[in-house]
């Protein structure tokens, strides 16, 4: 049994495919791992609808950040008003994270990707943020310009616009 000691933890809705979805982002983090899961017995499955035996939640590890998935079926679907950002040290690491992460989704502006389950991510390079929030407004103005016309982003043009 493992320890609670995130006093937030992010559920995540799904249809019926919470534990598709969780075995495939255990395997693009790393330091990620399932700690447990949990199954609709005979008054959750007569109130939700899912069938009894059927996994119900699953808490989850990525990257040491907890997380739940619960399939609650089709009643919710993800929006863009929820999203999920990591940040990338490399540019190796952004397209890495961009490339599965975009895998059977959507790939957007600006970082932003919808995975093949309908959730939002933005891959970040670690570097954007001091970038952005530079004391010369003229330079983070540049960076942003830049990074508006990108869809993967790349460091090194927001590097070369800081310039």
């Amino acid at each position: 049994m493992s320890k609670i000691t995130q006093r937030i933890t992010p559920c995540l809705w799904f249809n019926d495919n919470a534990e598709e979805a969780v075995n495939f982002y255990t395997t693009i983090f790393s330091n990620s791992r399932i700690t447990r899961v949990s199954y609709y017995e005979q008054a959750g499955s007569k109130v939700s609808g899912r069938p009894k035996g059927s996994v119900m939640t699953i808490q989850f590890f990525l990257n040491g950040q907890e997380f739940m998935a619960l399939n609650g079926g089709p009643v919710f679907k993800f929006t863009e008003a929820i999203s999920l950002v990591v940040n990338g040290d490399t540019q190796k690491d952004v397209d890495e994270l961009w490339e599965k992460l975009s895998q059977g989704g959507e790939k957007g502006q600006c970082g932003w990707l919808k995975d093949k389950y309908g959730l939002s991510w933005q891959i970040v390079p670690t570097a954007l943020a001091g970038l952005i929030s530079s004391k010369d407004t003229k330079k983070a103005d540049r960076v942003m310009q830049a990074l508006l016309q990108m869809h993967k982003l790349d460091i090194k043009k927001l590097e070369e616009a800081a310039r």
